[in-house]
């Protein structure tokens, strides 16, 4: 600094040039930032204020900032790396003996640069073209770097990397400061400049630059939503109390070869800052596609801030106070596995129900972040994930294990009735380490010892299935360490489960589907409680209904599923019907067992979570919910693609642990009354005497005749499932 000072003080006459090459000189002699890591940052301009008292002048071309200080630049070598320029900051702040008062210029159109002018002379210290600016921080609140900001630049070459650092007199300019770099972020677009830009990476970068913006409306008691206003001086969002709210995100793409957004996976929002996902809360979405111009993708969700959820965020704050409000939106991303979210935090102040807004200061704030890619993380290929894929969390927070231990305490002191809030808590999963304990719970079979009897009785006895049985347990969760060796306890304990079945239950005796839903209880528990509550959910849960009577049961659950999807998504109700998709040929395993074949395992317990505790039924919420949030895909795709989507893509976007709670959690707010299953019950039973009417009448009375011999029911049911089969490879 002292050297860049003396440069100064001895060259005010002289050409920049002499300036810049002590300057660079200077440079030579700080310690370079060493850095050990790279990783996705993201840069936030949020509160894009403009103080009254700040000096802050608008050219023609630039918008001018005074009562500033250059603390000076160092090299870097990851350029847009936050926490490098929050320790560059630091350490520049610390070590400024003279920090020089600047006046610095952000340019208003692309074509600009940024200029660093000595506010004593007007001479200017340097200049950057904005499309050399590569990434922009701010100090951290609370911390003695609050005041300052930096910018990083690329220095002559694509592999040297300078960050300089300022320091305001007016702290809140910052944030106006940053905005004017967003705006000009945005704007920048130079194509024959694009090897030299990060906001124009090269095609082949692992390097993506988004700008994402939010903006919420309100109803104005007209029928129609407008947005609300910012403070001028601090920009939070000033909202008013128990008013229906719209909350509107658009993310657009500024760099490298085009990421196409399939769609919205979800929006959510929490008050608060920082927050945990558990914390945020999903919201109703309205729309989502490209924008007009075709540039930005625009998600809009509803909000209804009466929600108990959303109680600090409907709560009037004083006059000189405002809180925290995170929303996030996670994208379905061409080419990239899981979805990509976008986070942002903001302040807001919410005013009494009736308050008049006096300004219609509106422009939405805005998040410009670098994401950088993994190619690991793609996966284009048409395989199927193996059953059994995934791992499943153990940690659960302290306080719900608290919650647990309270229900448990209270359900083992009544066992004849299930404790008040039990449901609650199943809804957000068991955790993992009281699965088996409350399974058996819920099932009712924690204490059944003339059942466990009767299995050690039933493996000793001969199954005419044995074959069958055989084959099944080398394809049934083949991914799974526990289940991988042919000689190992886990397929012997699966073979015995189902082999004692297949005896107990002479009627059904065996059927591919089971060995997957007993290899979900052998993961939790004993062989022998594994029987148990295998055979509490097929004879009181009613799932061995679904295999009798040539699959009748089964099909009515197929026609309940199609009236749903024809009430609550007609759109894509409409589709299928126009493709002839009918929901058997997506379906089938859904119900036959319980999404244990082809869902990762993570979302395979938590749906028997909801089986146990709510019954069969819980089947139709799960499949909508997998139908609307899959809606857009399936609109796009014809008959093949639909159900290589089913079969391939579906399972695969629920590898994240965090993406299938989101689905359950949708799961569990979708509306399913029972008298509505029993009227659609009805209707089939209805259609199904007509069509039987119909029929031959030799051909009636072979399909009402129950079923004899349990193999004979068997081979229908694997002919049945060869010819879904044989529908997907056509």
């Amino acid at each position: 600094d002292r050297l860049v000072k003396a440069a100064q003080q001895t060259c005010r006459n002289s050409t920049i040039l002499v300036v810049d090459i002590m300057y660079r000189k200077a440079l030579a002699n700080i310690s370079k930032i060493k850095v050990t890591h790279f990783f996705s940052t993201f840069c936030l301009f949020t509160e894009a204020c403009q103080a009254p008292s700040s000096p802050i002048v608008l050219e023609e071309d630039s918008v001018q900032f005074n009562k500033l200080s250059y603390l000076g630049c160092t090299w870097v070598k990851a350029p847009r790396s936050e926490a490098e320029a929050q320790r560059a900051m630091a350490t520049l702040r610390a070590e400024s003996a003279i920090p020089i008062p600047i006046t610095l210029h952000v340019p208003c159109g692309p074509d600009g640069s940024v200029r660093i002018v000595d506010q004593a002379t007007g001479t200017e210290i340097a200049s950057f073209p904005i499309y050399k600016v590569l990434f922009c921080a701010r100090g951290r609140e609370g911390s003695v770097e609050s005041d300052c900001f930096s910018f990083t630049e690329s220095y002559r070459s694509s592999e040297d990397f300078q960050i300089h650092v300022f320091s305001c007199h007016i702290k809140e300019a910052v944030s106006r400061i940053l905005y004017s770099f967003s705006t000009a972020f945005r704007r920048s677009s130079r194509p024959s400049d694009i090897r030299d830009t990060a906001l124009s990476s090269p095609p082949d970068s692992d390097l993506y630059t988004f700008t994402v913006s939010l903006e919420i409306k309100e109803d104005d008691g007209k029928g129609n939503y407008s947005p609300v206003p910012k403070d001028r001086d601090k920009f939070y969002f000033k909202l008013r109390q128990s008013v229906q709210k719209k909350v509107v995100v658009s993310v657009q793409q500024m760099c490298n070869k085009e990421l196409g957004i399939e769609r919205c996976f979800g929006m959510l929002l929490s008050p608060g800052q920082k927050v945990c996902n558990s914390d945020m809360h999903l919201l109703d979405m309205e729309s989502m596609g490209k924008s007009s111009d075709g540039k930005a993708y625009v998600i809009t969700g509803t909000w209804n801030p009466n929600m108990a959820a959303f109680q600090l965020l409907n709560e009037e704050t004083p006059k000189d106070k405002q809180v925290y409000m995170t929303v996030a939106v996670d994208l379905v991303v061409t080419e990239v596995v899981e979805p990509v979210r976008f986070l942002l935090e903001t302040l807001v102040r919410v005013l009494q129900p009736l308050h008049h807004y006096h300004t219609t200061y509106n422009v939405p704030i805005f998040l410009c972040l670098n994401v950088c890619l993994n190619h690991s993380w793609t996966d284009n290929s048409d395989s199927e994930i193996s059953s059994g894929t995934g791992d499943v969390s153990k940690d659960c927070p302290e306080k719900i294990l608290e919650s647990w231990g309270g229900i448990l305490t209270r359900w083992h002191g009544n066992l004849s009735t299930r404790p008040k809030g039990l449901s609650s808590l199943v809804h957000s999963g068991i955790p993992e380490a009281l699965r088996a304990e409350v399974w058996q719970l819920l099932a009712g079979c924690h204490d059944n010892r003339d059942l466990l009897e009767h299995y050690r009785i039933l493996i000793t006895k001969d199954s005419a299935q044995e074959s069958v049985i055989t084959r099944d347990i080398h394809r049934t969760f083949p991914a799974h360490d526990y289940f991988k060796d042919s000689d190992g306890d886990g397929q012997d304990s699966l073979y015995k489960i189902c082999k004692a079945y297949s005896v107990y239950d002479e009627e059904i005796g065996y059927c591919q589907g089971q060995s997957f839903l007993a290899a979900v209880l052998l993961l939790h528990m004993p062989e022998e409680q594994a029987f148990c509550v295998l055979v509490k959910i097929m004879y009181e849960y009613g799932l061995r209904a679904l295999y009798k009577n040539n699959f009748e049961d089964l099909h009515c659950k197929f026609y309940q599923l199609e009236r749903l999807m024809q009430e609550q998504l007609p759109d894509l109700w409409s589709h299928f019907q126009e493709l002839n998709l009918e929901a058997h040929m997506y379906a089938s395993q859904w119900f036959l067992t319980l999404f244990t074949a082809k869902f990762p395992l993570c979302m395979v317990f938590h749906i028997t979570d909801l089986l146990l505790c709510e019954g069969l039924n819980i089947i139709f919420n799960v499949a909508l919910a997998l139908l609307k949030t899959s809606k857009e895909d399936l609109l796009q795709a014809d008959f093949e693609g639909a159900l290589k989507f089913f079969r391939v893509q579906l399972p695969k976007r629920y590898r994240a642990a965090e993406n299938a709670r989101r689905l359950m959690e949708q799961a569990c707010n979708i509306k399913v009354p029972t008298k509505k299953l029993k009227k659609f019950e009805k209707e089939y039973q209805t259609l199904r005497e007509s069509q039987l009417q119909q029929e031959d009448p030799i051909d009636r009375y072979q399909v009402g005749q129950p079923h004899t011999h349990s193999h004979t029911h068997t081979h229908f049911f694997r002919f049945y499932l060869k010819s879904l089969s044989d529908s997907v490879q056509c």
